[in-house]
């Protein structure tokens, strides 16, 4: 940490926003928790104003502790069928009662706010108020999303005029990649700081054995009652499949309309024909879950699987028992340009990815070797996914696929570079 960095931050008070935090598992929990600690490694203090853990989380308290250097203020909110806050509703029964949080908490420095655009509104407005600025951390563009998933005109403009309004109030906005920072420029940001995305390296990493927690996001934060009850793989000492389970290849995280995750399942009746004992594993929530479910229903018992999802570290055990990890983007519906965090979950573990979409991903995992890549196309996919379980890769290439993501995709650094964003906002 340079003396520069911790001059900028000691004694800065930073206000967090968002309606999904730790000890919830997704990329955007474990991304702000990552800036949360690279805030408070340079002396800021950080209150978090969040929601109440969905069904099956394990409360967290509020008060500061070694697990989150952080304050968390939680409040109950409208979650959907799945118990994710996602829908209008749920947003609504989160952003309204922000005004009124925003409007009462200690006056910050800054505040950091965490999309949908209706919560970012709400924070310009507020931050207007009491003369405040804040920033905006954009991991996708929602209106184009809103637009690609075919919802109504109308509510696609009113949301790129939401969105547009939070952009432009800003004092910076973090992206994810260099796709995002271009199109939220065009939608009038002024200030983009491209900061890049990555993993929890100290859990998404290459074996079982406890390891330096780099990006110390310790596991105390995460859902110990999700751990009871998971039947995870069994694996040989090479973190290869063991027992007669077959091998398997593994899809973790979210499934929704624009990742089209339905098309590794599509395509198991091929694969099923050369690799009869061969698994497909969807382990998260979705969207997509239904069809998926209905695609499941069509095969052989046990072909392919839908479980709920589970805490990262057990996520982790399933990332090292995988064959290979299969992640995709679906074509066409605004989101090209996105990079899947749970890419790098799978590399940090060892496992190589089978990609199959457009954008930089795909030229990623090509141009790094971290995998296969192939286009949206169903003959494509099927016989990459039969060459991904015909060869394991040895234990050489799993080191190699792990130190790679550890020097280029840890979220530690990605924290420090959000840290570094939002201390120069605050002056």
């Amino acid at each position: 940490m340079s003396a520069r960095r911790l001059r900028r931050s000691r004694g800065l008070r930073v206000t967090l926003v968002s309606r999904i935090f730790l000890p919830e598992p997704s990329a955007a929990s474990f991304r702000l928790a990552a800036l949360v600690r690279a805030l408070a490694d340079d002396g800021a203090r950080v209150d978090v104003l969040t929601t109440s853990p969905g069904p099956g989380v394990e409360q967290v308290e509020g008060a500061p502790s070694g697990a989150m250097p952080a304050r968390v203020r939680r409040a109950p909110v409208l979650r959907d069928a799945t118990g994710y806050v996602r829908g209008y509703l749920p947003y609504l029964s989160f952003d309204v009662p922000l005004l009124w949080r925003l409007l009462r908490t200690r006056r910050p420095d800054v505040v950091v706010v965490e999309p949908p655009p209706t919560t970012g509104a709400v924070a310009r407005l507020v931050c207007a108020l009491r003369r405040l600025p804040y920033v905006y951390y954009a991991a996708d563009v929602w209106s184009d999303a809103s637009a690609a998933t075919g919802a109504p005109g109308l509510v696609v403009r009113l949301l790129r005029a939401v969105e547009r309004f939070a952009l432009r109030g800003a004092a910076a906005v973090l992206s994810v990649n260099e796709g995002v920072s271009e199109r939220v420029r065009e939608l009038g940001a002024r200030q983009v700081a491209t900061v890049g995305n990555g993993v929890d390296t100290g859990i998404f990493h290459r074996t079982d054995t406890p390891h330096p927690a780099d990006d110390r996001l310790q596991h105390e934060s995460e859902p110990a009652a999700w751990q009871k009850d998971q039947q995870v793989p069994n694996r040989t000492a090479d973190d290869r499949p063991g027992g007669s389970e077959g091998p398997f290849l593994l899809y973790a995280g979210t499934a929704s309309e624009w990742q089209g995750a339905e098309i590794f399942a599509r395509a198991m009746p091929r694969v099923l024909r050369e690799v009869p004992d061969a698994r497909l594993v969807y382990l998260g929530q979705g969207s997509s879950w239904p069809a998926l479910r209905a695609l499941a229903d069509e095969l052989p018992a046990g072909a392919v699987q839908l479980r709920d999802p589970v805490d990262a570290a057990t996520s982790a055990v399933w990332q090292r028992a995988a064959r290979a990890a299969v992640v995709s983007l679906k074509p066409g519906i605004g989101y090209d340009f996105a990079m899947p965090t749970k890419m790098f979950a799978a590399l940090g573990c060892g496992t190589p990815v089978l990609f199959a979409g457009p954008g930089p991903a795909g030229e990623l995992v090509r141009t790094e070797n971290l995998g296969q890549a192939t286009d949206y196309d169903v003959e494509e996919v099927a016989a990459a996914m039969i060459t991904a379980l015909r060869s394991p890769p040895p234990a050489a290439e799993r080191d190699r696929l792990a130190a790679w993501t550890h020097q280029h995709r840890s979220l530690a650094a990605v924290g420090r570079r959000g840290a570094e964003v939002v201390a120069a906002a605050a002056r």
